[in-house]
């Protein structure tokens, strides 16, 4: 069965909604991106108006800023530590935004939107 990001079937207060169009194509989502760690890959999508996304797939490396220097390292991601938006995220290892994760220069709380972006930013925790 398809994604569908369209309105709903139903109104506020439960009732059948009564459609007056079917389902359009623009409609349609996609399956979330489901970061990984490991070697970086990337997948092209192409959306509305021709432009493209970069989903990316997997990658070790995270770009970290030094909140008290305002330094900009790349660090090695080791692992997730916690996940705001789904627990079972962590012993997955999927990265999403808001996600902390294990670096070799500590802990890191990520702020770009790796599904969305292409790559992983985050702020230096401790």
């Amino acid at each position: 069965m398809a994604i569908w990001q369209g309105k709903s079937l139903r109104k506020p207060s439960g009732a059948r909604a009564k459609t007056n169009r079917n389902k359009r194509n623009m409609e349609f989502g996609r399956d979330p991106a489901d970061t990984k760690i490991g070697d970086r890959k990337i997948k092209i999508i192409r959306t509305k108006g021709g432009n493209e996304k970069v989903r990316l797939a997997n990658d070790k490396n995270i770009n970290v800023v030094d909140p008290k220097t305002n330094k900009v390292q790349v660090a090695e991601i080791m692992t997730v530590v916690e996940n705001t938006a789904n627990t079972h995220f962590v012993r997955r290892n999927i990265i999403t935004k808001g996600a902390v994760v294990d670096t070799n220069l500590g802990k890191v709380k990520v702020t770009s939107r790796p599904g969305q972006h292409g790559m992983i930013n985050g702020v230096l925790v401790e």
